[in-house]
């Protein structure tokens, strides 16, 4: 087996950063990869609720094609928020806030969202209305599940059985490693 190609250089800085930060709840490669193959093909404004270090959107940014496309990132901590921009500082495309992804809501819509499961509220009926039509939401940090409805951790997990039913979206959960899904959801 082969080594895995190199990282992007930004990807590189964002994980330099947060290990000077002692921030290790980041964007895995396997779902980078996946989310900068899906920003290659988007235009407009793209966005990621829960940013911590920047990693997922410098992932978004190494798939980015276009001047005109956006990227608007919001983390809830400050000194995260404060170590992500400093990756961007130089880049128009990219704006990073120390703020409450709800600040995102009148910033959209948006042709790809990212959220990871683990830190963000991330229902499909209050992050519906933030995507255009033909849209991707990316939900990241999923644990696999081979069963419906779909358990997780002796539960029923309705979030997952939610994004993969719900009629305004058409959906998929994509397993990138052995131990990781993601859930990709296109808007009708």
């Amino acid at each position: 087996m082969s080594a895995p190609p190199d990282l992007p250089d930004i990807v590189s800085r964002a994980f330099a950063v947060s290990r000077r930060s002692g921030y290790a709840a980041f964007c895995r490669n396997e779902t980078g990869r996946l989310l900068a193959m899906l920003a290659a093909t988007r235009t407009g404004t793209m966005a990621e609720f829960g940013t911590g270090c920047g990693v997922g959107t410098a992932w978004l940014r190494s798939g980015v094609r276009g001047e005109d496309v956006r990227i608007v990132s919001a983390e809830l901590d400050p000194r995260l928020a404060g170590a992500a921009a400093d990756i961007f500082v130089d880049d128009p495309q990219v704006e990073v806030l120390a703020a409450d992804w709800s600040t995102l809501v009148d910033r959209g819509p948006f042709s790809l969202l990212f959220l990871d499961v683990g830190e963000t509220e991330v229902s499909v009926d209050r992050v519906a209305d933030l995507v255009c039509d033909g849209g991707i939401v990316v939900l990241g940090d999923v644990v696999p599940c081979e069963m419906w409805p779909p358990i997780t951790y002796g539960r029923v997990d309705s979030l997952r059985e939610h994004w993969l039913t719900d009629e305004r979206f058409t959906s998929v959960e994509v397993m990138v490693a052995p131990d990781a899904a993601t859930l990709i959801a296109t808007k009708r």
